[in-house]
């Protein structure tokens, strides 16, 4: 009969082979991600980007500083966020979502020009860009910079006042609108804006 020798392992070696089976453990009770959803062309759905609280106080933000670094490199002059431009952009994406599409009118037949008088802005209408998406506030703003319609509001130089706002629906679906204006009494052709 043969006899098996039993080695017992040094304390340190217990204590290690304890703590690697507890971590396999623990990590075998993980959540796995679940793999990203494949549309009929075989590439990945979209995924759904939900705009946080935290997220929320940062999203203009990160707009504009892209914003005008895209300005900068075109050699157009700054932008300011202009809290009555934001107002604009608010109402019009809360009301696309109630019409359903992205378009530059309101469900009353107002236009931008319209929608900056009601919030009493004092200056110029530049321009207007809205979208409809899932994606994140710079995903959009990259999609209007590669359309040739939409990229000369975000670099016109004679904008100087910006406005962006968003509405999300419980969906995921995020209706977009940038705004962009002069104050009035502006110094146009490369000076700096002067007025409120």
């Amino acid at each position: 009969m043969k006899k098996y020798a039993r080695t017992e392992g040094t304390p340190m070696q217990r204590r290690s082979f304890l703590m690697l089976a507890g971590g396999l453990a623990a990590a075998a009770c993980s959540p796995v991600p679940a793999p990203p959803r494949m549309g009929a062309d075989g590439k990945p759905l979209p995924r759904v980007y939900r705009i946080t609280p935290a997220d929320a106080a940062r999203i203009e933000y990160r707009v504009l500083d892209s914003v005008n670094a895209l300005r900068e490199a075109a050699g157009a002059p700054p932008l300011k966020l202009n809290s009555r431009l934001n107002a604009a952009a608010e109402t019009h994406s809360r009301d696309m979502s109630v019409q359903n599409r992205p378009w530059h009118f309101g469900s009353d037949g107002s236009s931008a020009i319209d929608r900056l008088e009601r919030v009493g802005y004092r200056g110029r209408f530049v321009g207007e860009n809205v979208s409809e998406s899932y994606e994140t506030e710079l995903a959009t703003l990259s999609a209007w910079m590669e359309d040739p319609v939409t990229r000369p509001v975000i670099l016109d130089p004679n904008a100087r006042e910006l406005g962006f706002a968003w509405y999300q629906e419980p969906n995921g679906k995020i209706w977009w609108t940038m705004v962009t204006g002069t104050p009035e009494g502006a110094t146009l052709g490369g000076d700096d804006a002067t007025g409120a």
